[in-house]
């Protein structure tokens, strides 16, 4: 088999593409748009494992990869650049260190979603964005509102809410202001509702996001978010693995016997580890264990911190329920 290194790019690819019954490495630029990526690996005379650092603009290579018969692998980048001892950079040794690293059966895999669970992905960020958008032409409305005396917080959406809105006397720009806001917002609820119907059934066709709604406080969005994003579950031995994946473990810079911890590092997903703080916030009004555990943390340290703190058991509690699904009869602590 082919073993080819790929530093991807959006216009272009450098490749390192070792044969190996000659043992000869070739160095080539692929174009993409000119269709001269493709008409290269349509040419190859097998198939070829490629290796690639993880990015968010190949979802069409991968694919085409797919058509053609070929193996994608994408690799961690942050393993992938750390292994690189020499700092001199360029294309063409990235490229050949990926071909080194696939060579010497050192590439550090990654596990990819499939097309299926990353256009659900699609779907759940598309509308955590909408949602965003229409929380900020709220905010502006209502600052709007307070600017002429009234201060209706949730009731400003009602219907004598909108009506008192839009009766304010203000001036000729504030008053298109308003207008062209309140029909961005006209136009944001019929959207999010269609999408939220659209979650509700890819949520209640995943077993594994129904078992997560019996959670108090977790509902569809979370649980389906927290599905397609941590993938099989099997891929995380413990629990702590997960709360890194997630970011919600504090960052550490410990030395000479001295630990020193900071704040969550939030090197993961931003918007399941948003959902998981909303939800736990719900949930800890429902749980006992949880409304507990916020109270003392919130009292020592503050709510922000006590939301994070339960955020993470949170996610622990949700890994579990997953891990029990998959594994019936699973040893090991629960409680996080």
């Amino acid at each position: 088999m082919l073993i080819i290194g790929c530093d991807f790019h959006t216009r272009f690819q450098q490749i390192a593409m070792l044969d190996p019954q000659s043992g000869e490495v070739i160095e080539r630029r692929l174009e993409h748009e000119n269709g001269e990526a493709r008409a290269f690996y349509a040419a190859l005379p097998g198939p070829a494992r490629v290796g690639m650092e993880a990015t968010g603009y190949a979802h069409w290579f991968e694919a085409m990869l797919a058509e053609q018969g070929h193996q994608l692998w994408v690799g961690d980048a942050g393993a992938i650049r750390a292994a690189m001892v020499r700092k001199q950079k360029t294309d063409s040794r990235d490229a050949c260190h990926l071909l080194d690293l696939l060579a010497t059966d050192k590439f550090p895999r990654i596990w990819t979603p499939s097309p299926s669970e990353r256009d659900v992905r699609q779907l759940l960020r598309h509308r955590y964005k909408l949602v965003c958008l229409r929380t900020s032409v709220r905010n502006q409305l209502h600052a709007l509102a307070m600017g002429q005396g009234i201060c209706r917080r949730a009731k400003m959406w009602t219907v004598a809410g909108r009506q008192e809105l839009e009766g304010l006397a203000l001036g000729p720009w504030a008053s298109r202001r308003r207008q062209e806001l309140l029909e961005m917002l006209d136009r944001l609820d019929p959207s999010i509702d269609e999408l939220d119907k659209a979650v509700i059934q890819e949520a209640e066709s995943r077993p594994a996001a129904v078992r997560l709604m019996e959670h108090p406080g977790v509902g569809v969005v979370t649980a389906l978010a927290f599905v397609v994003t941590m993938g099989p579950i099997g891929r995380f031995p413990k629990s702590k693995q997960v709360v890194s994946y997630l970011g919600l473990n504090p960052s550490e810079s410990s030395s000479g016997g001295k630990q020193r911890l900071g704040s969550i590092s939030k090197q993961g997903n931003s918007m399941v580890r948003f959902l998981l703080v909303e939800a736990a916030q719900t949930a800890s009004r429902y749980d006992s264990d949880l409304r507990r555990d916020y109270q003392r943390l919130k009292f020592r340290r503050g709510s922000g911190v006590a939301k994070v703190a339960i955020a993470r058991k949170l996610a622990v509690r949700l890994y579990w329920k997953l891990r029990e699904a998959a594994q019936p009869g699973a040893a090991g602590s629960h409680a996080g």
